[in-house]
């Protein structure tokens, strides 16, 4: 980690865009090239937020608004991990630092599969109501371990949202919480 200060720049311009009341058109448009910005540098991320397990992939909460209008997380995948058929509720940005993904995208009730895509290194991938909310999201890679940094609008680790029956569609509460409990010392850490 050579550069922490990325993280505390990303999300200190990210607080002015949302402070200025942009709309979902303008974050995705604006934060976006935010994200990429981030995510063309791999040299910020300390290492326990990059860290994957052998049972699942990891949810590490990296950065919360106060008010939560927002959040950043880190999306560590071991080989061939993937998530259910879910959505989210609220806008998203999803960047790959490290690896690659491979998105399923689904639509209609119950959800079908309508596209795939492949996400390498630096792509950028939005979710919201708006523009589609529902997909899978897996490592593309079956030997080595992926990571993606995402943006939500609100504290996606609180908010109720819904994995679906990959045969039947039907949809179940699920609330996803982060590995790391409470607020993260990332950024107390970065200011030090």
């Amino acid at each position: 980690m050579n550069h922490p200060s990325r993280l505390h720049d990303f999300v200190a311009s990210f607080t002015r865009l949302v402070d200025d009341g942009a709309g979902e058109e303008r974050i995705f448009s604006e934060g976006k090239t935010l994200l990429a910005g981030l995510i063309a540098h791999d040299d910020w991320l300390p290492a326990g937020y990059a860290r994957a397990s052998d049972q699942r992939y990891q949810q590490y909460l990296l950065y919360c608004d106060p008010a939560e209008r927002f959040s950043v997380v880190s999306f560590v995948w071991g080989p061939g991990q993937a998530t259910p058929v879910h959505d989210h509720t609220v806008w998203g940005m999803v960047g790959v630092l490290r690896g690659a993904e491979t998105c399923e995208e689904f639509a209609g009730t119950p959800p079908r599969p309508t596209c795939s895509h492949h996400l390498g290194q630096g792509a950028i991938d939005l979710v919201s109501p708006r523009v589609g909310d529902v997909h899978r999201v897996s490592n593309a890679f079956t030997d080595r371990v992926s990571v993606s940094i995402h943006v939500y609008g609100a504290d996606i680790g609180k908010v109720e949202r819904h994995v679906f029956d990959a045969a039947t569609g039907a949809p179940s509460p699920f609330v996803s919480g982060h590995v790391n409990a409470g607020a993260p010392a990332l950024l107390r850490i970065i200011d030090a």
